[in-house]
């Protein structure tokens, strides 16, 4: 765990690290699988991260961990759209490969892209935390630490709904759709590194959570504590309840 004074010191620690594993990957290996997180929490990471100079995006293979189910790639909540505004269209990418939220078959899609994810070892997973501790959108309720799925569909509770709402991706709850894909939690823990940015108060207690309570579905981010190759990158907001 590193806390940073600032969120724009914690950015640059996040870019920082993740050029370095990127870096290293394509040395090591002449290649870099990454998976990258989307949301508000993560805008300022990427900016940084796609200027980075020093890496080698065509030795880049992308990825990412969620997608609503029946969303087409262009709607303004697709998380395809996010990557392809915020990443994949700024950087030569040897691949970026996306979850097809609105695949005619969703059950097929996950299979498709579990085996994808096999193929593709991960160098280093970017990820945050939800409100309600989710990672990726494991909700409290499916998380399941010993998944043997590498990707499912679950239904989003009410807390990370109202989440997407604050959030601005959706003008109220019903807009949500209920049903999204996700990359399930021992996949993403089984990343060579793990990187977690947490940044901001709405985060706090999440973090205790996640930090401090049990190690159980009921904060997914708790397995973060079972993962020795993660990093977790907080703010002074977000670590604000480590100490009560």
């Amino acid at each position: 765990m590193r806390v940073h004074e600032s969120v724009p010191a914690l950015v640059r620690d996040a870019a920082t690290l993740a050029g370095a594993v990127i870096r290293d990957a394509i040395a090591a290996r002449g290649r870099a699988n990454v998976m990258f997180a989307s949301g508000a929490s993560q805008l300022e990471f990427l900016k940084l991260l796609v200027a980075d100079s020093a890496i080698d995006w065509r030795a880049v293979t992308g990825f990412h961990m969620d997608e609503y189910v029946g969303l087409a790639a262009d709607h303004p909540a697709s998380f395809r759209r996010y990557m392809r505004e915020h990443l994949s269209a700024l950087v030569p990418l040897a691949a970026f490969h996306g979850l097809q939220g609105d695949a005619v078959d969703p059950a097929a899609e996950a299979t498709r892209y579990a085996a994808l994810l096999e193929g593709h070892p991960l160098d280093l997973c970017c990820l945050g935390i939800g409100e309600n501790g989710h990672l990726a959108f494991n909700d409290p309720p499916s998380a399941d630490f010993d998944d043997p799925l590498g990707v499912k569909l679950v239904r989003l509770d009410d807390a990370c709904k109202a989440q997407q709402v604050r959030g601005g991706h959706f003008a109220t709850l019903a807009e949500v759709p209920p049903v999204a894909m996700t990359v399930t939690i021992p996949a993403l823990m089984r990343a060579r590194a793990v990187l977690a940015v947490a940044p901001e108060a709405r985060k706090a207690r999440p973090v205790r959570d996640a930090l401090l309570g049990p190690i159980s579905p009921s904060c997914p981010a708790s397995a973060l504590r079972r993962c020795p190759q993660a990093v977790l990158l907080l703010d002074g907001a977000s670590a604000a309840l480590l100490g009560r």
